[in-house]
């Protein structure tokens, strides 16, 4: 009887561990991203396939951003830098332009080549495709809003939130892409985040 009891207790403190262990989704994601064909700054086709098998961060950006954009990728780089310095690999960034006519391939390089991105670091910057897409791409996934510029400006409204997807596609949590308030952006999250989802992900 004691030996039964200590097997069953064993056993809940090895799936409290695990648990414990886990990124947990935010309840209202859970679903997988939806198919999409567009191209990254090398002006190359990259769609919902091509993320397979990898995990994934997300943002939502602009390069003629003058606020909030410049200091959310310069937050994303510094979660690449510290990822590399892991060695943490078998994930990606995706930042998909919310100003698609202007954002060309060669305006997403240029943009790219300012900010000290590691070399083995894959990220996608992302076009071709037209506002209506990304209007709803953003709302139907991420429950996030891309609204066009009022008249007279050419800074396009958006979330400034950074986005985990799992190996399979599912979209798990968002995070501050920038700080706010008193709150600071928590990079130590996002990449202890990412580097549990990789781990899981190469155990599978």
């Amino acid at each position: 009887m004691k030996k039964w009891l200590i097997a069953v207790l064993a056993s809940l403190m090895f799936l409290s561990a695990c648990s414990a262990g886990a990124v947990e989704p935010m309840s209202r994601y859970g679903d997988e991203v939806q198919d999409f064909e567009v191209t990254n700054q090398n002006d190359e086709a990259f769609t919902r396939e091509d993320m397979d098998g990898k995990v994934w961060l997300l943002s939502f950006i602009f390069t003629n951003c003058a606020t909030v954009c410049p200091p959310m990728t310069q937050n994303m780089t510094q979660v690449t830098q510290e990822l590399d310095e892991k060695g943490i690999e078998n994930y990606g960034v995706m930042s998909f332009s919310v100003d698609p006519e202007v954002d060309t391939p060669e305006v997403l390089t240029e943009y790219a080549g300012w900010y000290d991105i590691p070399e083995n670091t894959e990220w996608q910057f992302l076009t071709g495709y037209d506002y209506e897409f990304i209007r709803g791409f953003a709302e139907d996934n991420f429950k996030t809003i891309v609204a066009p510029p009022p008249k007279g400006s050419n800074q396009v409204t958006h979330g400034t939130a950074f986005y985990l997807i799992d190996a399979d596609g599912t979209i798990i949590k968002d995070y501050s892409g920038v700080d706010s308030g008193d709150t600071k952006f928590p990079q130590a999250e996002v990449v202890s985040d990412v580097e549990k989802l990789v781990e899981q992900n190469n155990e599978e």
